[in-house]
């Protein structure tokens, strides 16, 4: 549980893992479950001094129970609790599978610190590999930023609600985006959305809210390109601390060397 008296508050994002239940599982000739555990350690190895772990989706490759105890299990070495969202390619029974989790939290609403909350939104569309937020997900995020016009707010979702410039991934978007910022735009406390689905850094500000995705645990996007396309970077993780002002401070780590690079002749997964 997270202090309710602090100031500042900082999160570690780990997203896009993508694990199988072989642990020799390789997505684009990336074993992903070493990658995750590099990530993991590299974590550890920063010093950085966090309060709790967010996963942004996309946890799985295969669907099975057994990818997501190797996530439960892989992040034991974090200690601090870790609160997830389905991605596109999960399968919500098994994320299921894994509870009573000691460490792995199912809240979809979380008030951190004295200042902040953080609002974790489901826009899985089974069997779509983009995103969409129903009526009853969009009503949620309205009634709590309603409910805390006093707290700053972070919300956490797993595909972009703004265009990131490359065209075969921006087919795969949050496809009622118009829809979420509607939601959004009354409330002046959000500070931050924060997904997964990119495999990518990026940052736009936009209607004056921080949009941010994160590298994944294994394969990295090529930025602005129109066709699918794999970026020659390692790995990565992003820590975030929200602090009692409002500002989201924000910082990517990779691993080192170019870790884990993928098959760059694939032309997709």
């Amino acid at each position: 549980m997270i202090e309710p008296n602090l100031d500042d508050v900082t999160l570690v994002q780990i997203t896009d893992t993508h694990l199988f239940s072989d642990s020799e599982g390789e997505l684009l000739g990336v074993n992903t479950l070493n990658s995750f555990s590099a990530v993991v350690n590299d974590v550890l190895e920063s010093g950085l001094e966090y309060h709790a772990i967010i996963m942004t989706g996309d946890v799985s490759q295969d669907h099975t129970d057994v990818s997501y105890s190797r996530f439960e299990h892989g992040i034991l070495p974090l200690k601090q609790d870790c609160y997830w969202l389905p991605g596109n390619h999960d399968y919500k029974p098994s994320m299921h599978s894994i509870y009573p989790s000691t460490q792995i939290k199912d809240d979809t609403y979380l008030q951190i610190g004295k200042h902040w909350q953080v609002i974790l939104l489901d826009s899985q569309v089974e069997g779509s590999p983009h995103g969409f937020l129903s009526e009853q997900q969009l009503e949620y995020l309205d009634s709590v930023l309603k409910q805390h016009p006093d707290r700053f707010s972070l919300v956490l979702l797993h595909h972009h609600p703004v265009l990131v410039g490359s065209q075969w991934l921006d087919k795969h978007c949050l496809h009622n985006s118009n829809d979420f910022w509607g939601v959004i735009k009354p409330h002046q406390n959000v500070k931050g959305i924060l997904c997964g689905h990119v495999h990518q850094d990026f940052h736009q500000v936009h209607l004056g809210v921080s949009v941010v995705t994160s590298p994944s645990t294994c394969i990295q996007f090529k930025p602005n390109s129109d066709d699918f396309a794999l970026e020659k970077v390692s790995p990565g993780w992003r820590a975030l601390t929200l602090k009692a002002n409002g500002v989201i401070d924000t910082q990517v780590y990779r691993l080192a060397d170019e870790a884990f690079l993928p098959d760059f002749d694939a032309q997709g997964y």
